[in-house]
């Protein structure tokens, strides 16, 4: 936990786009250290590549898609998701096509995949985005929040008018062995009712009970049922950790939601970057007590 930390060797994870529809491969591979995360277009001439960053966040409708001038990547949010968990600080992430694979809806598949490559440290050390004091963002009844917090937890209320939704709240310190065991097998999840209205947008064309959970006006219509009873909330965590990695850092501190998505998360992500009076880089092995002493006030739970 005190090196940064990459993959001993590629492994891959293949399926389809959830809104392009397309069969794509996906292959994670090592980087050195000091790289970050970065996206390489394979299909395209020359290869191009894109690092995961905030500054390159195109679009968080229905999905988190980065880009740049030549090319983006669509759907991001599902796989790394468990770079963030496994804290994986530098690995390419090559695909054949513009959307990651939704695979079964969850972070699950990308997680083994990467646990079968065996994470390996470098010979440098992991600096954390050490929050220092608060930084919020809201819109509306929307809110994010990060505390100070020695370690990374997150809490997050999603509040649906759905019988079967409602509202639901978590509350967890993510470690590899949480996520693996809460949060990674948890599933995106949709209203049939606007099924429809996706697909005239042009979207959701590989969508099905296979890769997301599926809600009529009452009840969940997928034959197996749910993963957890609050799967719906547990998602939610792993599309915030997600949204993380562009950070480009990974972040000590206590992240709090409600009611927030893509949109307010890269919101929040922004806005962190564009404070650096509020947190300070440290590492793992500095003596941070006495910082965390004089901010602890603004611990929650």
């Amino acid at each position: 936990m005190f090196f940064q930390k990459t993959i001993r060797k590629t492994v891959e994870v293949k399926g389809v786009g959830i809104h392009s529809g397309e069969i794509c491969t996906l292959r994670f591979k090592p980087a050195p250290a000091n790289t970050g995360v970065y996206f390489i277009r394979a299909d395209l001439p020359g290869k191009p590549f894109l690092k995961v960053s905030a500054t390159n966040v195109q679009a968080v409708s229905y999905q988190t898609v980065v880009g740049g001038d030549i090319f983006k990547v669509a759907t991001i949010e599902h796989c790394v998701s468990s770079l963030s968990a496994l804290r994986i600080d530098n690995i390419y992430i090559e695909l054949d096509g513009p959307e990651i694979p939704i695979c079964d809806g969850s972070s699950i598949y990308f997680t083994q995949a990467l646990m079968s490559a065996e994470l390996i440290e470098l010979d440098e050390p992991r600096k954390y985005c050490y929050i220092t004091e608060p930084i919020s963002y809201s819109e509306g009844d929307k809110h994010a929040y990060v505390l100070p917090y020695h370690g990374l937890r997150v809490a997050v209320t999603i509040d649906f008018p759905h019988p079967v939704i409602g509202k639901e709240t978590i509350d967890m310190e993510i470690t590899e062995q949480s996520f693996a065991r809460e949060i990674a097998p948890a599933r995106t999840f949709g209203f049939l009712k606007d099924v429809e209205q996706l697909k005239a947008s042009g979207l959701a064309k590989g969508g099905s009970l296979d890769n997301c959970i599926v809600l009529d006006d009452s009840k969940v219509i997928n034959p197996d049922g749910l993963r957890y009873k609050d799967e719906f909330v547990r998602h939610k965590v792993l599309d915030a950790l997600g949204d993380l990695v562009t950070l480009e850092m990974p972040l000590m501190g206590h992240l709090i939601l409600h009611k927030a998505g893509h949109d307010i998360m890269n919101k929040l992500v922004r806005k962190i970057v564009s404070q650096p009076q509020s947190y300070r880089f440290v590492e793992l092995g500095a003596d941070v007590s006495s910082e965390m002493k004089k901010f602890s006030q603004w611990s929650v739970g």
